[in-house]
């Protein structure tokens, strides 16, 4: 059975800062797009690839990717909170096929999920259980990282294991392209900052309602014309290209800290996009059905819809 692929970027800040311009309504037209690709490729099941921050995955056990058996979306900045409908025998092929291929993953039977996984599901299906879902987590955030071509033969690992279930599976890749919002950092963060990043212990509402108003107040500035955040345009499109071309491992070569200084810290959430395309790959030459991109720094972020798919004449 064939495969497709939607990645879309995230933003905490959709629901709470009005970009300027035509930059929502924009947004909302690539969105509507995705749906409709979605739509009619007809999935029954999706995998969703994304990160966490610092809401279900911590330093006392932090790991390079995770696959869920079963997830629970904490509901940070709106979104809904709540169990997503896993798919645990599908998860449960997903772990064991992609550690036959020599990847190390871990697997959860408890997996915390945010924003990352939660807001691109309520976007495109309505709703956190709309659809039966995978949950892959790839550590987009806390450094250090693996090598990105790490994350690209997770990808292709992926997607020899979704084809072998022989259904229709949609790959969800949520996150990036160049941001660098305010998030923490272990190294050089005051003891009470460390001590919650390390220990694993869920923020607790009031200290969410902190965090997300640090962030709101970020994107707040900008609409009123502070300068905003380090956005990179050329990298992103460029980014998007060699997406669009198959050009997969060129991003073999690519240092973390090259990625860092180009598009921001935030900007290693191209990780999900990279195993997306990388697992489409493997089901033959593929096609990009459609490419948005608009730098929103409103949103903190370069802002990025694509749909893809296998050449129907492959």
């Amino acid at each position: 059975m064939p495969l497709a692929v939607v990645t879309a970027s995230h933003s905490p800040l959709m629901r709470t800062v009005e970009p300027r311009g035509d930059a929502r309504a924009a947004v909302d037209a690539a969105f509507a797009q995705a749906r409709a690709f979605a739509a009619d490729f007809r999935p029954d099941l999706v995998v969703v690839v994304a990160p966490d921050h610092y809401n279900g995955m911590f330093y006392d056990l932090m790991p390079p990717f995770c696959v869920g058996t079963a997830a629970e979306s904490v509901g940070d900045y709106g979104t809904a909170r709540g169990p997503l409908a896993v798919d645990r025998e599908a998860a449960r092929h997903v772990v064991r096929e992609v550690l036959a291929a020599g990847i190390d993953l871990a697997m959860s039977e408890r997996m915390v999920v945010d924003h990352g996984f939660a807001q691109p599901l309520e976007l495109l299906f309505g709703a956190i259980d709309a659809v039966a879902t995978v949950p892959v987590f790839i550590n987009s955030v806390a450094v250090p990282f693996g090598p990105v071509r790490r994350t690209r033969r997770l990808g292709e690992a992926l997607g020899r294991a979704l084809l072998a279930l022989d259904r229709r599976v949609l790959l969800l890749g949520s996150g990036g392209l160049s941001h660098d919002p305010p998030l923490p950092t272990l190294e050089g963060a005051p003891p009470e900052v460390a001590a919650r990043l390390i220990a694993g212990r869920h923020p607790t509402p009031e200290e969410r309602a902190g965090r997300e108003a640090r962030v709101r107040d970020a994107g707040l500035a900008v609409a009123a014309g502070e300068p905003g955040p380090r956005l990179n345009p050329d990298w992103d499109r460029a980014f998007l290209d060699l997406l669009a071309e198959g050009r997969l491992t060129t991003t073999d070569t690519w240092t973390n800290t090259w990625i860092t200084a180009e598009a921001g810290n935030s900007a290693h959430e191209v990780r999900t996009w990279l195993a997306c395309y990388a697992a489409l790959a493997t089901a033959g030459p593929y096609a990009m059905r459609g490419s948005f991109y608009r730098p929103i720094p409103e949103w903190i972020a370069g802002f990025g819809i694509t749909t893809a798919e296998t050449r129907r004449n492959a």
